[in-house]
């Protein structure tokens, strides 16, 4: 008798996927990765706006606080007056200008210790600030000349004394005085000194009033021009860039009431543009001036899908296309500040930087003034 061997026929069936499960499963895995990129994508987008805003705080804070630093330096180095100094340096008038190097081609020395340009609105140009100092760490010192004679030569002219001019003389110093009789005033080019009394003059000084006798002459050592402008997207430093993504520079003076003989005014009274009669003020408005105040605009770099940042106007009506200033509800007009020139100005973000800055220096001493 023959016996048939018998499979069971479940041990032989084998298991696994159908076309239909994988193909769900595919489905399920291409969603998932698409729901991980979006994901990955929008908090990539977050993060370089997170950093791209962090640099524009960290570039709006460093450009202010360099602008802010010389500011509060404007002046230092002009002769120190007194109450009953009729020399006092911020009393030259006219205001004396100096070609320090024989060089037309570079600008001239001036003792206005701080100058707006105003780069107007209309063109959304940023202003252009110029400080004016001294490296030299003894504030000038107006002594009598004794005698003016030889004030070109080798010797030199005979002071009261040459004390902070004895110091002087790097070769790329620019060595200037101050040489003042009443409101009639000339720099002129220390070329050296001689024992304590002696100082001698660059050759190409002029001669005469008020190089004489009973004339004040102060050493203001290196007295030198700081100028703070924008140009592509960058704020320079006599030429130089500085900071980058720094997109606008906009600045006013702080004016007090005209002065009255006997009645010096040190309070500010109006914030008024660089325009008009400002644009080039007299001595007399220039003595004026106490303060400025100062806004920067720092840029994230991050060009945005959509705009982030719309037109703004101020309380006082200024409008700006771009964030505004400062509040001036009780104050003078802000500045304006105009973005327009910025291909899609709107896709970018904006952080601005604005600050008060008082001229504390003592040419601004209110018994003087």
């Amino acid at each position: 008798m023959i016996m048939l061997k018998r499979y069971n026929t479940a041990t032989l069936r084998q298991s696994g996927f159908s076309l239909v499960e994988l193909m769900v499963g595919l489905v399920i895995g291409l969603i998932a990765s698409l729901v991980i990129m979006q994901v990955f994508s929008a908090f990539e987008g977050q993060k370089r706006s997170t950093s791209g805003t962090a640099d524009a705080q960290t570039n709006g804070s460093i450009a202010l606080h360099h602008i802010q630093r010389d500011v509060q330096m404007a002046g230092y180095g002009l002769p120190m007056p007194s109450a009953d100094e009729e020399n006092a340096s911020l009393k030259c008038d006219p205001s004396p200008v100096f070609d320090h190097d024989d060089d037309p081609a570079t600008p001239n020395l001036d003792i206005f210790p701080l100058v707006i340009e105003d780069g107007g609105s209309a063109d959304g140009e940023s202003d252009v600030v110029t400080v004016r100092f001294s490296l030299t760490a003894m504030g000038a010192v107006p002594v009598e000349i004794v005698s003016e004679a030889n004030a070109t030569a080798a010797g030199g002219l005979t002071a009261e004394n040459n004390i902070g001019c004895q110091n002087i003389g790097k070769v790329d110093d620019i060595n200037i005085a101050l040489i003042s009789q009443g409101s009639l005033c000339r720099m002129a080019r220390i070329v050296g000194v001689d024992g304590d009394d002696k100082i001698s003059l660059a050759a190409s000084t002029p001669t005469g009033v008020p190089i004489a006798n009973g004339a004040k002459i102060a050493c203001m050592g290196n007295w030198q021009d700081y100028r703070y402008d924008i140009v592509d997207n960058q704020l320079r430093l006599n030429g130089s860039p500085i900071v980058s993504e720094i997109v606008s520079m906009q600045a006013q003076y702080g004016v007090s009431d005209p002065i009255v003989p006997g009645d010096a005014k040190n309070q500010v009274v109006s914030w008024v543009n660089a325009t008009g009669a400002w644009a080039a003020p007299t001595v007399a408005d220039r003595n004026r001036i106490k303060a400025v105040r100062i806004v920067v605009v720092a840029r994230n770099n991050l060009l945005e899908k959509d705009d982030v940042t719309d037109q703004c106007t101020t309380p006082k009506g200024v409008e700006n296309n771009g964030p505004c200033a400062w509040d001036d509800a009780d104050v003078d007009a802000a500045p304006t500040i105009d973005l327009s020139a910025i291909d899609n100005w709107q896709r970018y973000r904006y952080k601005t930087f604005g600050t008060i800055i008082p001229l504390r220096n003592i040419i601004w001493s209110r018994d003087v003034l």
